[in-house]
């Protein structure tokens, strides 16, 4: 099957359900992205309004959790419904312009959304690692953090709106992206340092910062003597997180980015459209996992979220009195010691 590129109009040239998929398997794949796009939805406004109704969770350590919930909410609006709406029609049905402007608004929310995650990689880095030295984490710190998610995709997202690259279609051909397929010189040329900027900068920042954070905790606990057991357990709830949050990454993001680079290195490799579709439906499943891994498993998000979720009851009452005056942080002070502080957020 020939590729279809977005050169003319695609509400006239567009594919319909039989040259790619069966009706039925539209139907399934509007089922899963409906599924993705609404739990995403609800989780991430839930997100926004428990910060912005509760003045003792807006402080910078969650700035880029919020603004992680923002991108993720974009994806989900901009991304998932229609993707849900093109696949129950069984073709994509939003025309070229369509094509363009969804495109580039999963890709600015996805990239800023994989870049705040890099960013709260740092963050937690430097306040583990960091507590009582030189580096104070600061709010000018978190906005600066976010600020640079927001400019950092933007940058990269624009150029195929003034002709450096493009959007097309991609997988069964009912949602946009950039056009990893095309041989263009101009194409090629931004896809790898799209690629380059976009995936591997923060995979790498990612992957530095908790490997670093992880040794710093492994040292330090190593030369403490007493209070092993406490801090062996602190330690081990760290690696933990870390783990989930590292492995949640490399599963909704590394199949696609893999994918996009042996496109790129081989001209010739043909994907089958189906299987071309599952990377990018675990992409955009992250707008459901990050507000689990990053915000339901903080536990001063989930003393206000988990009682919102259950109409003000709350299974552990005390939870969120213990969250609201205090935020416990693993760090390690100026005497190599593993220690559990408390952070009054008034």
């Amino acid at each position: 099957m020939e590729q279809v590129t977005l050169t003319g109009n695609i509400s006239s040239n567009s594919l319909t359900h039989t040259d790619v998929l069966s009706q039925r398997g539209y139907t399934i794949l509007a089922m899963i992205m409906g599924v993705f796009s609404l739990t995403g939805i609800i989780f991430n406004i839930l997100v926004i309004v428990v910060t912005v109704r509760h003045r003792k969770l807006r402080h910078p350590l969650n700035y880029a959790l919020v603004n992680l919930a923002v991108c993720d909410l974009g994806c989900a609006v901009f991304g998932g419904l229609p993707t849900t709406f093109n696949s129950i029609m069984g073709r994509f049905s939003l025309g070229r312009l369509g094509c363009i402007l969804g495109g580039f608004a999963v890709s600015f929310f996805g990239i800023s959304g994989l870049c705040t995650v890099a960013v709260i990689s740092v963050e937690r880095y430097v306040v583990v690692c960091y507590p009582m030295g030189g580096v104070l984490f600061q709010t000018r710190h978190a906005v600066a953090g976010v600020v640079l998610s927001w400019v950092w995709s933007f940058v990269w997202n624009t150029p195929p709106l003034f002709g450096w690259g493009s959007y097309d279609l991609e997988g069964v051909q009912i949602s946009c992206a950039p056009n990893w397929y095309s041989r263009d010189a101009a194409d090629m040329s931004y896809i790898i340092i799209y690629f380059s900027l976009c995936f591997a900068v923060p995979f790498f920042t990612i992957i530095v910062s908790y490997s670093r954070l992880l040794w710093t905790l492994h040292q330090v606990t190593k030369l403490q003597t007493s209070e092993s057991r406490r801090t062996d357990c602190t330690e081990k709830q760290v690696a933990r997180m870390v783990v989930v949050m590292v492995l949640a990454f490399l599963v909704t993001w590394l199949p696609y980015a893999a994918m996009a680079l042996a496109v790129i290195m081989d001209s010739s490799l043909y994907i089958d459209p189906v299987i071309a579709t599952i990377p990018v439906y675990l992409a955009k499943s992250s707008t459901v996992y990050n507000p689990i891994i990053y915000i339901f498993m903080n536990r001063q998000f989930r003393g206000y979220i988990v009682p919102a979720l259950l109409c003000g009851w709350s299974p552990q009452p005390s939870e969120a009195q213990i969250s609201d005056a205090t935020t416990t942080v693993a760090s390690v002070n100026k005497n190599n010691k593993v220690v559990l502080e408390q952070s009054s957020k008034e």
